[in-house]
């Protein structure tokens, strides 16, 4: 018999989960219309391929790809409405927004894979060019033509209006550009309808609708099987210039970089920040598109250690906030201090140093021009020396041993710790005979004559 915990949650399956979701979509009245526009399609896309396979046209089979592409919309305009739905989680805490986007970056790479299928096929029919029956072929044009243009009239699909606005232009739409603007000097009642660019959706679904009228006449005069193919590639090469520059954009907010044209706007607002009183520093900055129009970011201030936290964060979220909606600034106060010299005797448990180590010390440059005195150099034109008596002074910096065992050197001097003001009483540094506490320094070179006098004999 297994153990009956009384207070698990069953764990619901993929399939349950996704049943769950989607009911929660299905409960609100705006996504029946667009459940209802994809019944709809479904319908037409079965008809459209049985009408492709009877009419053996793979240009119109091109052209119903992009009623495939239809439902893809549809779908990315449900996640959209879900995703207005639910709130953030601790497991997603920055919302779902991002499912909208992956939607759309999923949909315009399908299309692209759906080009690419369709350029391959028409490089076959190249070297054995089948017949074309145009019975059906100016109708399913038309019947496509006619559900592409209402469903994306009809349907306001908030992901896709954003990337097609935001994502650089397509090569079809800078040369419609410039043909519009050829018609739009002749007829300037034209500028408000083909300037100053046109929807990329609505643009491809007539220009593929347009070649496949040239292909249907084309075949009916002459019979020019072969127009079918190269409509077929034409329509391939529009769509995958149109899906490209979205999938570009809607992949760079995936991989969570900055938008270039908020950079300019960021760098101002940042300058701006740094010159807030208080604010010494602002570091570790980054900035990211979370979602279509949604910017996320972070950012380290340093402060005096004497502002307020609260002050200057909320100044910081003041300013940024304007263009960052979710921001996440950390404020930690300046821990810069400044050294200070201690004047007290060493303890013994701060250098802890046996007699065999050797630190080196730098050599004396001039062992013959030091003065008896002190520990710098005697010169006419240098300054007066800092400190007197083997004190740590400019150039020599003595370090003090400290042990506190005593060992015999030699000459049965005792060598041990003594407190730094005696060693005033000692001269430079001569262990004192007798006693019972020396001194030892790190002035190890030092010769025992200290000086010469201008002939050369040692003085006394």
């Amino acid at each position: 018999k297994g153990t009956i915990h009384l207070f698990r949650k069953s764990q619901r399956s993929l399939v349950g989960k996704l049943t769950h979701e989607f009911r929660l979509v299905a409960a609100d009245r705006r996504s029946w219309k667009i459940l209802l526009f994809g019944a709809i399609n479904l319908i037409c896309i079965g008809l459209l391929l049985m009408w492709c396979s009877s009419t053996n046209s793979i240009a119109l089979t091109a052209y119903t790809y992009l009623t495939i592409f239809d439902l893809f919309s549809l779908v990315t305009c449900l996640i959209s409405y879900w995703v207005m739905m639910k709130k953030p989680s601790p497991v997603y805490s920055f919302g779902f927004e991002r499912f909208e986007v992956l939607a759309v970056f999923a949909s315009t790479v399908l299309a692209q894979l759906g080009a690419l299928f369709i350029l391959k096929e028409s490089v076959e029919r190249f070297l054995e060019q089948p017949e074309i029956h145009t019975g059906r072929l100016l109708v399913g044009t038309f019947v496509a033509l006619f559900f592409n243009l209402f469903t994306m009239l009809s349907i306001k699909n908030k992901p896709f209006a954003y990337v097609s606005e935001a994502a650089s232009t397509s090569w079809l739409q800078e040369h419609v550009a410039d043909l519009s603007r050829s018609i739009c000097g002749i007829i300037p009642g034209l500028s408000s309808i083909f300037l100053p660019r046109m929807n990329p959706f609505v643009l491809i679904d007539i220009a593929g609708a347009l070649a496949l009228c040239i292909t249907y006449m084309l075949i009916e005069i002459n019979n020019y099987f072969a127009v079918d193919t190269a409509s077929a590639i034409a329509i391939a090469l529009m769509t995958f210039g149109t899906m490209y520059p979205m999938s570009v954009y809607s992949g760079k907010v995936l991989l969570q970089t900055t938008p270039p044209h908020v950079i300019g706007q960021l760098d101002k607002l940042l300058r701006e920040v740094s010159t807030l009183d208080g604010v010494l520093e602002v570091r570790n900055e980054h900035f990211w598109t979370l979602g279509f129009g949604t910017l996320a970011g972070s950012v380290h201030v340093r402060i005096r250690r004497d502002a307020n936290e609260q002050m200057v964060l909320a100044h910081v979220t003041n300013r940024l906030y304007t263009l960052v909606s979710t921001l996440t600034v950390q404020i930690f106060k300046d821990d810069w201090i400044r050294p200070t010299l201690s004047s007290v005797p060493i303890a013994n448990n701060i250098l802890n140093l046996s007699d065999h180590h050797i630190i080196p010390m730098p050599s004396l440059k001039a062992a013959d021009n030091l003065n008896p005195v002190t520990s710098t150099p005697a010169k006419p034109s240098s300054p007066p020396p800092e400190f007197a008596f083997n004190t740590p002074g400019k150039n020599v910096s003595p370090v003090i041993l400290l042990n506190t065992q005593t060992k015999p050197y030699g000459l049965g001097f005792n060598h041990g710790s003594a407190p730094y003001s005696s060693v005033l009483s000692q001269g430079l540094g001569i262990p004192a005979l007798g006693a019972a506490q020396g001194f030892r320094t790190g002035f190890a070179n030092v010769p025992s004559r200290y000086g010469t006098n201008a002939r050369g004999q040692p003085r006394p």
